[in-house]
């Protein structure tokens, strides 16, 4: 998403190919390795960058970005303590770029995340990762893109996946769970941002609505993080009851951090070793890892 002020960058809210620049897998080490980059759609922003793992079965971790369904960039993750760590772990990392606002729509963005994760899972082979072992991350505006295509079954199936086909989902400070509320609730700023990306059709607004979506199936499980923002821990806690009221598993923890500077921490921090929500991110993925 394509940020131009400080403050934009705190706001988070299908022919597939290979690149030319692909290197065969031995010659690939972490953490030092260039990604593969990897196309799921004929628009420049349908792409991922992906890291290979540790080795041939390692599950993957899928990130995806924030930027208020307008702005941001999969090369975000380059460099990021969450690249460095998760490798450390011996995981392989995919981060995926999409459609953005005003010229796609949410639910295009909601079709790209599945696409995207459909395209991996059918070259899992060949990148050297476990299909079976698929967890989605995404911050802000990608933690709602995240929650959507968690419970929401359509955008899945749409791309050939099943719910069943993710391992987890981990939504980080997202605060647009319940669409209508937000827009309720939100500051001038925020709400002109949610406007753009969620019009005022109410219909629609539920629909892109994670919350109001969590009747099951849902995927697997959840882990659902927020900082001590009102509207993030508000959305979390709302979005974790829905899923436990209809069976779902889905942990909740908040986190030091207020304002934007915590939005933008929780997504900065994350993977440094002494960060608290790294610790609970680990024990969450090695967890539903084991399987």
């Amino acid at each position: 998403m394509r940020l131009a002020v400080p403050i934009a960058l705190a706001l988070a809210a299908c022919v597939p190919l290979f690149s030319a620049t692909q290197a065969p897998l031995a010659a690939r080490t972490a953490p030092e390795m260039a990604p593969v980059t990897l196309s799921y759609g004929n628009d420049p922003l349908q792409q991922i960058d992906y890291w290979a793992g540790a080795t041939q079965n390692a599950p993957l971790v899928v990130f995806v970005h924030g930027g208020g369904w307008k702005r941001g960039d999969k090369q975000m993750m380059r460099g990021s303590a969450k690249l460095e760590h998760w490798q450390a772990q011996g995981y392989a990392v995919a981060s995926v770029n999409y459609r953005l606002v005003p010229e796609a729509t949410v639910e295009d963005q909601a079709r790209d995340v599945a696409a995207a994760a459909a395209l991996l899972q059918t070259k899992a082979e060949k990148l050297g990762f476990d299909k079976g072992r698929i967890a989605l991350i995404g911050h802000s505006a990608g933690a709602h893109l995240v929650a959507l295509v968690g419970t929401d079954p359509q955008w899945l199936l749409g791309a050939g996946l099943e719910l069943s086909d993710i391992a987890g989902i981990v939504p980080l400070d997202g605060a647009a769970y319940d669409v209508a509320y937000q827009l309720d609730h939100a500051d001038p700023l925020m709400r002109e941002t949610y406007n753009q990306a969620f019009g005022t059709d109410p219909v629609r607004q539920r629909a892109l609505s994670p919350t109001l979506q969590a009747a099951a199936p849902n995927a697997p499980e959840f882990l659902i993080l927020h900082v001590q923002r009102d509207d993030a821990a508000a959305q979390s806690e709302a979005l974790a009851k829905a899923l436990r009221e209809n069976g779902t598993p889905a942990e909740l923890q908040g986190f030091a951090g207020r304002g934007l500077r915590g939005h933008a921490q929780i997504n900065r921090k994350l993977g440094e070793t002494d960060y608290p929500a790294t610790a609970v991110v680990d024990k969450f993925l090695a967890r539903i890892f084991s399987r």
